[in-house]
């Protein structure tokens, strides 16, 4: 019996919560419980709420994490790391130190006889221009090694006062399910399963949680959040299902962020 296990937008850093070592370990807890059996780990994007790696210092705190991450890989168990809008700005440390096998754009592969569609989800089938500039601007080469060249006190707090405003944004948004013929990633992936064979497109970014029949074949998973759903899907092998991890430690929250 195979399985395979699906995360993404745990925002760890983000000023939501109050104590922010108890949502890092929530997220060690749970794979902990992962990787008792799993045969990968997939943690589709924003799994941090930022991160910018410069080329001889990374983001203070996540010890317990990289930690746990770099055991996991130690045992030779796959973990797969997919960028997000909030943490694309990895540069070999997650590969070289932690063994994270890092992908930067959207991925199809096979489990289980399965074909599967992996992606954050950002940008994808997304019509607005602000988006678009936005996200052209941070994946620019020559953009990030402006943003590099500030010293990392400075880089560092800009990032996580830009992340944090953004989350407020999206907090106060709250957009439920668009419906198929609205939502996005609906959309995107009905129009590519016309020309392609996937059995499953598995998305995070949106902070819902869906599981939607396309057709007979194709179906897509939106996992939810690690922040208020601390929701995952497992694929056993022959069916993807969605679930709810119950966090060892309390996460508690902020009124005010």
């Amino acid at each position: 019996m195979a399985n395979y296990y699906f995360l993404s937008d745990a925002h760890l850093g983000t000023p939501v919560v109050a104590d922010r070592r108890q949502h890092e370990l929530a997220l060690v807890a749970w794979l902990d419980m992962a990787a008792k059996d799993a045969d990968a780990i997939f943690l589709l994007g924003d799994i941090f709420d930022f991160w910018f790696e410069y080329r001889t210092v990374v983001p203070k705190g996540f010890n317990r994490l990289l930690g746990k991450l770099c055991e996991i890989t130690d045992r030779g168990i796959e973990v797969h790391f997919f960028i997000g809008n909030h943490d694309l700005w990895t540069f070999g440390y997650l590969e070289q130190e932690i063994g994270l096998v890092v992908h930067r754009q959207p991925t199809v592969m096979t489990l289980c006889e399965k074909q599967f569609f992996l992606a954050h989800g950002d940008g994808l089938h997304d019509k607005s221009c602000s988006f678009s500039l936005l996200r052209s601007i941070f994946h620019n080469k020559l953009c990030q090694k402006a943003f590099a060249a500030l010293p990392p006190a400075v880089g560092l707090n800009i990032g996580h006062r830009w992340s944090a405003n953004n989350r407020r944004k999206h907090d106060a948004m709250n957009v439920p399910f668009l419906g198929e013929e609205h939502e996005a990633l609906a959309l995107f992936a009905k129009e590519h399963a016309a020309s392609h064979t996937v059995d499953y497109y598995i998305f995070g970014h949106r902070h819902i949680l869906l599981h939607l029949m396309l057709n007979r074949q194709n179906q897509m998973i939106i996992l939810g959040d690690f922040i208020h759903e601390f929701s995952y899907a497992v694929f056993d092998g022959s069916a993807v299902t969605l679930h709810h991890f119950n966090p060892p430690v309390s996460v508690m929250y902020n009124q005010t962020s």
